[in-house]
């Protein structure tokens, strides 16, 4: 084991150094499972034929710690014959220098284990990280005897997930529980029922519990596989009544065992109210009055409530620490490995408004990542800096911090206005750990390792984090042992910063509007300078069109007259000779152009055959008057059936052509 005076955090960076495991939290964990023993831990990701020799380790067994961690540094050192020139070693750490090939090693495969049940099935999967999700569904297909067509395999913590998603890309723990779900097939009668439980274990129950002596509600999500007694033991740390004092109304009487999940405990879905207060009696009465005395007039009666305390995950430091006026002990702001980080955060909010009063900055319910694309990727008038709040219960400064400096009223406007303030609390480890791994991704490892280095004392940290273009910028890392006027001048001097940046963004963004405005504009006018053109050109053709169709009915018409002219000049009876037996009329007939025609008829010739002769040339009837010229008559208002004897036009007769009006 490693010398206990050295530095866990020394050892962390060791340890990555040697074996390149990025991910902080597996780090942590294979170190806590060699009780962090460096070397161990190291063996233990290393295979044996890889990294340290055997002889090596029997020297580090014999001669001890010491002579192990000078064993380790040996195994990863470049050996003194070597031809090949390094750098010598980081002053950080005895263990980064660069391995020769002989030496290599190799990270051994991290394996996941995964509970999946079906129906009434429990099927255990081990495979390696590396491995996509699609070879799990391959090794159920065996085991399940269902097709992996008809295969949804459910209960993945970031959602639907497809068949090529490498596990790694996750983050997943080394312990999952998942299950699956057949709609295509049918479940039998046996089976139904309980693929209803399975379906409910998985959806989010939203309890609404009134706490009846403070006076008020908690709004907290819980998983269908929660049991009733999580339930409480969470309740507990809101209201600091032990399990074993609380008196609830609301459960359904089908709730009768505390181990029962809340899917199978009958509570309404999506929404069930409850209320919760502390059973009153003497002894308990006495008890709630001696868990909030002062720590030297403890007496043996408590000792039931430091076991319920221990039970909840609260140690003596929360027990009898400062966060509340009474001198109660305190709940953890933060439940530890809490699956869902809104969750998380509502718990952070209504714990710090119960030690610290209702005036305090309003933090953001959601992941780092929502708070992020609130605060930075609005339009550029609408964008606020990042303030990241990380409270450490641990500190002697915390309780200072939070009721004078983030609770005075001066910073508390200052940062609604000009932040949006998220919050974490690091007092446990594991928090702490998928802090900095929410960090790393957001961040980079810089801001990560920042804060890795801050020791307890140094807490509670509050973060101005700017957006920029490519990438986001922690302007101030503010710690605990400040002042109200230091932390005002801090926060003002990363708001100064930021309002140089956003009149730039300001200015870009009206710029790449206006733009956009006016090719808008361009692209407006040029669709009516189109649309104009169309109509025109519509116009055109519908004009030209009508003067075709005009056309078509006047040619028509003239055909039509052609022919009737035709046929009438094809009926008159010849002109008779100057010179015959039968009397001669001969009629000379001006036309409005101003020609004349002449032609000889007989005497006894109708009317009518004048009027055919008109027409013949052009001048139908219906369309024009025939008048004498002296006096004046209008020939053909005569009846066609006379003669030009009995109408007097004989021997010889003058006649003009006026068109009727």
């Amino acid at each position: 084991m490693a010398s206990d005076s050295m530095d866990r955090e020394i050892i962390l960076a060791d340890f990555q150094a040697c074996t390149g495991i990025d991910n902080i939290a597996e780090a942590i964990t294979l170190l806590e499972l060699n009780n962090w023993d460096l070397v161990a831990a190291i063996n233990g990701v290393m295979p044996q034929e890889n990294g340290i020799l055997q002889s090596e380790a029997s020297q580090a067994n014999i001669y001890g710690p010491h002579s192990q961690a000078a064993t380790a540094e040996a195994a990863v050192a470049p050996p003194a014959t070597s031809s090949s020139s390094s750098s010598p070693p980081s002053s950080s750490s005895a263990f980064c220098p660069v391995l020769p090939s002989r030496h290599i090693v190799e990270r051994q495969p991290r394996m996941l284990n995964f509970r999946v049940e079906y129906r009434q099935r429990t099927v255990e999967v081990v495979v390696e990280e590396g491995s996509a999700v699609g070879e799990i569904k391959h090794i159920l297909e065996t085991e399940l005897q269902v097709p992996i067509s008809k295969m949804q395999l459910k209960g993945w913590k970031s959602g639907d997930v497809s068949d090529i998603t490498v596990l790694r890309s996750l983050h997943l723990p080394k312990n999952n529980s998942l299950y699956v779900l057949t709609p295509d097939i049918a479940p039998t009668a046996s089976t139904s029922q309980n693929s209803v439980l399975q379906e409910s274990l998985n959806q989010n129950f939203l309890l609404v519990i009134s706490h009846r002596e403070a006076q008020r509600d908690y709004n907290l999500n819980f998983p269908g596989s929660r049991t009733i007694q999580e339930v409480k033991r969470n309740v507990s740390d809101l209201t600091n009544i032990p399990v074993r004092h609380q008196q609830w109304e609301g459960w359904p009487a089908a709730a009768s065992d505390d181990s029962m999940t809340l899917a199978a405990s009958g509570i309404s879905y999506p929404c069930h109210h409850l209320s919760v207060c502390r059973r009153s009696s003497p002894a308990n009465n006495q008890e709630a009055t001696e868990e909030c005395a002062d720590v030297h007039m403890v007496s043996d009666s408590e000792g039931d409530d430091f076991e319920d305390a221990s039970e909840f995950g609260v140690d003596e430091s929360e027990m009898f620490g400062m966060g509340s006026s009474t001198g109660c002990r305190k709940a953890a702001l933060m439940p530890e490995n809490s699956e869902n980080e809104s969750d998380a955060l509502l718990h952070f909010t209504a714990e710090f408004s119960t030690r610290y009063g209702e005036c305090h900055p309003v933090f953001f319910i959601g992941t780092l990542e929502a708070a992020s694309q609130e605060a930075f990727y609005g339009k550029a008038r609408d964008r606020k800096l990042l303030a990241i709040y990380l409270h450490n219960d641990e500190s002697v400064l915390s309780n200072v911090f939070c009721s004078q400096m983030m609770c005075a009223d001066s910073i508390v406007a200052y940062l609604s206005q000009n932040f949006i303030t998220w919050a974490w609390d690091v007092t446990k480890e594991a928090n702490k750990a998928r802090l900095l791994t929410i960090c790393t991704r957001h961040f980079g490892s810089v801001v990560a390792q920042t804060i890795r280095t801050y020791k307890t004392d140094q807490f509670p940290l509050l973060l101005t984090v700017m957006g920029k273009r490519t990438s986001n910028e922690v302007l101030n890392v503010i710690q605990g042992n400040t002042t109200v006027d230091e932390l005002m001048m801090r926060l003002m001097g990363a708001m100064e910063i930021f309002s140089a940046q956003q009149q730039e963004d300001i200015k870009d963004e009206d710029e790449r509007e206006a733009r956009e405005m006016v090719k808008r504009e361009q692209d407006e006018a040029y669709q009516l300078s189109l649309e104009a053109d169309r109509k025109k050109r519509e116009a055109q053709e519908r004009e030209q069109a009508e003067q075709l169709r005009l056309q078509q009915i006047q040619k028509e018409a003239d055909d039509e007259k052609e022919a009737i002219r035709l046929s009438l000049e094809h009926a008159l009876p010849p002109e008779p000779a100057e010179e015959g037996g039968e009397p001669i009329s001969k009629l000379r007939i001006r036309t409005p152009s101003g020609e004349f025609l002449v032609r000889r008829f007989l005497g006894s010739t109708k009317l009518q055959v004048l009027f055919d002769f008109v027409a013949s040339k052009g001048y139908p009837w219906d369309d024009f008057k025939l008048l004498t010229t002296f006096p004046r008559r209008n020939i053909t208002q005569l009846d066609p059936a006379s003669s030009l004897l009995e109408a007097k036009l004989f021997p010889q007769e003058t006649l003009f052509l006026e068109a009727k009006e």
